[in-house]
């Protein structure tokens, strides 16, 4: 089954990134409707251990910035 990435929500994302096994994924997966297979859960996992951050991206995924495009008077850009 594909995962439609428009009825994944951040909360979603949220849990999934704090799951510390394939086992735990694949059951929230189930849990929100989504046929995950363990292999599927593993290369996600793999993919997710793999993510670091640099200091630019750290910043903006703690609040500390905006999307380049943004067009918002109260945004900046450090």
């Amino acid at each position: 089954m594909t995962i439609n990435k428009n009825e994944i929500t951040k909360e979603m994302v949220g849990k999934a990134m704090q799951c510390e096994t394939a086992e735990e994924l694949t059951a929230l997966a189930k849990a929100n409707g989504f046929d995950l297979s363990k292999e599927e859960a593993e290369a996600y996992m793999a993919e997710l251990a793999d993510v670091e951050l640099d200091e630019e991206q750290l910043k903006k995924a703690a609040g500390g910035g905006c999307y380049p495009d943004c067009d918002k008077d109260y945004c900046f850009e450090n």
